[in-house]
């Protein structure tokens, strides 16, 4: 199982994902401080799921516009338009800037570049953005989210 924490605040602990082994899927566990973290955490764990991310640089922005049912639906449509823009239009995140996330709705700026076959190293396929075991919660000021990947 891997770890990895971005925060960039004196405590260690006040965002990040951790990588969920499963037989078939893939999961990840993410928290920060707020769901606008949690959202960013989830990108950034996608992408160290298919690439190493220390190899993916800030070469373009892209402006992502999203609405969903819940905060359940809207975390699995998010990961998916990510995983879409991997799989269809070849760009990797590397960074995120969640603009606003209310009422079921996100916007923010995915930083990242093309996918470059002679620099980036590939880690894993994703096919999928699964329901199985969907969870966010808030407990205790922490805010945490599980959600796995069918790879």
């Amino acid at each position: 199982m891997g770890q990895h924490n971005s925060s960039s605040s004196s405590n260690e602990m006040d965002s990040g994902f951790r990588i969920l082994e499963h037989p078939s899927d893939i999961g990840l566990e993410v928290w920060g401080p707020d769901l606008a973290e949690v959202f960013r955490q989830a990108a950034l764990g996608l992408t160290s799921i298919l690439v190493d991310p220390a190899s993916v640089r800030v070469r373009e922005r892209r402006t992502l516009g999203l609405k969903g049912s819940d905060n359940e639906n809207l975390l699995v449509r998010w990961l998916s338009e990510i995983l879409y823009l991997y799989d269809g239009a070849d760009f990797l995140v590397s960074d995120v800037e969640i603009r606003r996330l209310q009422d079921s709705s996100l916007a923010a700026i995915l930083k990242g570049e093309k996918v470059d076959t002679g620099h980036h190293q590939f880690r894993m396929d994703v096919k999928a953005v699964t329901y199985h075991q969907l969870n966010i919660a808030l407990d205790e000021n922490v805010w945490t989210a599980r959600v796995f990947l069918d790879i």
